[in-house]
């Protein structure tokens, strides 16, 4: 599961929208969230509710993606000021590396400090941390898997020669 799951699998049609449907995920919460009338902290918590029930699902046997793109949306849906900074990272390192997840990685880095400079809320500083924090602890045994994979060769890892590359 996951859209880039189904770009290396299926194509880049399938992929976008799986990517849409998942950051429409992480949107719908705030949304419900909002229209419910909560505050901000609960807000988040709704989003991130989202990104856990993404990750864990039940009908799946609590195995399922790792929750970037419901991130992504809960983030720049909050802070839709972050969008700029987020997509000029994330574009510059995929032109470097190649590699998508650690494109959106390299953007998830710019959110917490548009939280600060521009938002300046601590609980969306700290949410704009911890979220990305927990998305990427679900990466973790893949990057493992890779560095098994590429004995330890961390450029190799981080910077692909194509796009379709994947260990």
């Amino acid at each position: 599961m996951g859209a880039m799951n189904v770009y290396y699998q299926v194509g880049l049609l399938e992929a976008v929208l799986v990517l849409l449907a998942d950051v429409g995920k992480g949107i719908a919460a705030i949304l419900l969230a909002r229209w419910l009338d909560l505050s901000l902290t609960f807000q988040l918590l709704t989003g991130l509710a989202a990104v856990v029930g993404h990750a864990f699902p039940v009908f799946l046997k609590f195995r399922g993606g790792k929750g970037g793109a419901t991130s992504l949306g809960i983030l720049l849906f909050v802070m839709p000021k972050a969008v700029p900074f987020f997509v000029i990272a994330a574009v510059i390192a995929l032109f470097v590396t190649r590699n998508p997840t650690f494109c959106y990685a390299i953007g998830f880095i710019t959110i917490p400090f548009v939280a600060w400079l521009i938002y300046h809320h601590e609980h969306l500083i700290f949410f704009s941390i911890g979220l990305p924090l927990f998305v990427g602890i679900q990466y973790a045994p893949r990057v493992k898997e890779m560095r098994t994979k590429t004995a330890g060769n961390w450029r190799r890892i981080i910077k692909r020669s194509s796009l379709k590359e994947r260990f």
